[in-house]
């Protein structure tokens, strides 16, 4: 029998990114992650925040489970950590609702930094008032069953992502970015000099000292737009 095939269907223990590295990685916004990450890693956009100011930045503890069924989010509540950010592959499903608020109630009271669910949730309202970041592919007020065996702590797909237990995830109000483990530490100083090249970018524009980029010429050339020597 293969060792993957040995695995239990419960991982209760695994590495998670640094909490440092997760420190830092919440000053800087998804889309800059994205991009330095190989413009790879964000999740579809019809997973999204419950509220535009829900920002959050923790260590992925996956869940694969049923459609419609959330017992496996139950077992995972039961194991997360403090700042852990709880990732539901809910298969895209949005026939019933995957949390509500007595689960997020739970969640803010172990202090789970996040949800990030591939399904549907309910009491949105709810949710929004409590303050914990909850990322959804819609919403429904139908409730789920919670008796079908699903996995923790085994890779999953969310929103076209794959996302390992331990994972770098980041949220804010453009969507969500997932990082592999350790791949994260090295993206920070890579995200610190995006971030000061845009700002200048930025400045530049609002001065009028340039006001299209010094790259566009040369990207119409290589793409057939215009002719070697020509310009815009």
């Amino acid at each position: 029998m293969s060792q993957a095939a040995a695995l239990p269907d419960v991982i209760r223990d695994f590495e998670r990114v640094d909490a440092k590295v997760v420190e830092q990685a919440a000053q800087f916004p998804s889309s800059i992650l994205a991009d330095v990450a190989g413009r790879r890693g964000a999740l579809s956009g019809r997973i999204a925040p419950l509220a535009p100011t829900m920002k959050f930045a923790g260590p992925a503890l996956t869940v694969e489970l049923r459609p419609g069924d959330n017992l496996m989010i139950h077992a995972a509540l039961a194991l997360a950590k403090p700042g852990d950010v709880i990732v539901v592959d809910g298969k895209g499903d949005l026939g019933s609702a995957l949390m509500g608020e007595i689960m997020c109630q739970q969640a803010v009271a172990l202090g789970v930094a996040a949800v990030v669910i591939d399904g549907a949730v309910r009491d949105s309202v709810a949710i929004c008032e409590l303050g914990l970041p909850m990322y959804a592919a819609g919403l429904n007020p139908n409730g789920p069953t919670k008796f079908v065996p699903g996995r923790l702590n085994h890779p999953v797909s969310v929103g076209g992502v794959s996302v390992h237990p331990g994972d770098l995830v980041v949220g804010d109000a453009d969507g969500v970015t997932v990082i592999e483990r350790a791949k994260a530490a090295a993206m920070l100083p890579l995200a610190a000099k995006k971030v000061a090249d845009e700002t200048q970018r930025i400045a530049d524009i609002k001065s009028r000292k340039a006001l299209r980029p010094a790259w566009l010429d040369g990207a119409l050339r290589a793409a057939g737009v215009i002719k070697e020597g020509e310009t815009l």
